[in-house]
């Protein structure tokens, strides 16, 4: 596609929440064709995947209740275990599967592969939402470092690399980390042209409850303007914040989008702010 022109050689960051890869063939129709077609444009491309909905699952037929603290999972022995099974196995096969039916060469991983994500256990915190008290979320990481090398060679060899949200740190240890923080430090350290964030919202809308709504494009200056106003509000705001602070961080835009339709993914890449909602540094800047 035309707006995929200028940006052979660089790299693309997509991250797909676990929900989505629940269905193979809306997987590979949308996240798998665009990757193909990215790919085809001669851009590089490298995949991070969480597996909430389906970690959430096997906790409660394993008879464990999940734990959530201020919206974040709280990592027990337990439930790091579940972690594994479902971001290094289910989801990466799932992931793996939906690639492969779109002809992507995608190579699953997680963060612990050949120390691709190193990572110290978080201390405690005071969190947003959780009161003043610093909270422990028990084996969940930070991260260090990541090795941008590998992954360079990964793509040099023809790979898309897809990684699960894990880390390790120095002793080979595992470590959760929110899948989120994982996509963002990677397109950081690669220097990403674009981390495009998948899921089932279509972007920023005026109104949570009307897709017509949505904002295709947005600099730090209209955001707080929104926020303001109260069209943004709620949970959306932190989003929105951090978005910026990616940006900050080194990448070239980031775009909130869905998958309905399926080519609405190819679309929001090729031009900005067409299906989804596009975070630029300013104005018209979107590389």
């Amino acid at each position: 596609m035309s707006g995929l022109s200028g940006f052979r050689g660089q790299w693309f960051v997509v991250k797909i929440g676990g929900e989505l890869a629940q269905d193979r063939a809306r997987l590979a129709g949308s996240v798998g064709h665009a990757a193909r077609t990215f790919l085809d444009a001669g851009v590089r491309v490298a995949v991070v995947h969480g597996g909430g909905p389906q970690a959430t699952e096997m906790q409660k037929r394993l008879g464990l209740e999940p734990r959530m603290v201020a919206g974040r999972r709280y990592t027990d022995e337990a439930t790091l275990e579940v972690m594994k099974m479902t971001l290094a196995g289910q989801v990466s096969v799932d992931v793996a599967s939906a690639m492969r039916a779109a002809g992507v060469p995608a190579l699953c991983l997680s963060g612990m592969s050949a120390s691709l994500v190193v990572a110290t256990r978080r201390p405690p915190r005071v969190m947003s939402g959780a009161g003043p008290e610093p909270v422990d979320l028990g084996l969940v990481g930070d991260i260090s470092s990541v090795d941008v090398a590998a992954l360079t060679r990964l793509s040099d060899a023809g790979f898309v690399p897809v990684l699960g949200s894990l880390g390790g740190d120095a002793e080979g240890n595992a470590l959760n980390i929110n899948a989120d923080t994982v996509a963002t430090r990677i397109a950081a350290e690669l220097k990403a042209a674009k981390l495009l964030l998948v899921s089932n919202v279509p972007g920023v809308l005026r109104d949570k409850n009307d897709p017509s709504t949505r904002i295709p494009v947005l600099t730090r200056a209209e955001a707080k303007a929104q926020v303001a106003s109260g069209a943004i509000q709620g949970g959306m705001i932190p989003k929105v914040e951090e978005s910026f602070e990616m940006l900050k961080a080194g990448i070239g835009a980031v775009h909130i989008v869905g998958v309905d339709p399926v080519d609405a993914l190819l679309q929001e890449a090729s031009s900005p702010g067409s299906r989804g909602t596009a975070f630029l540094k300013r104005d018209g800047n979107s590389r």
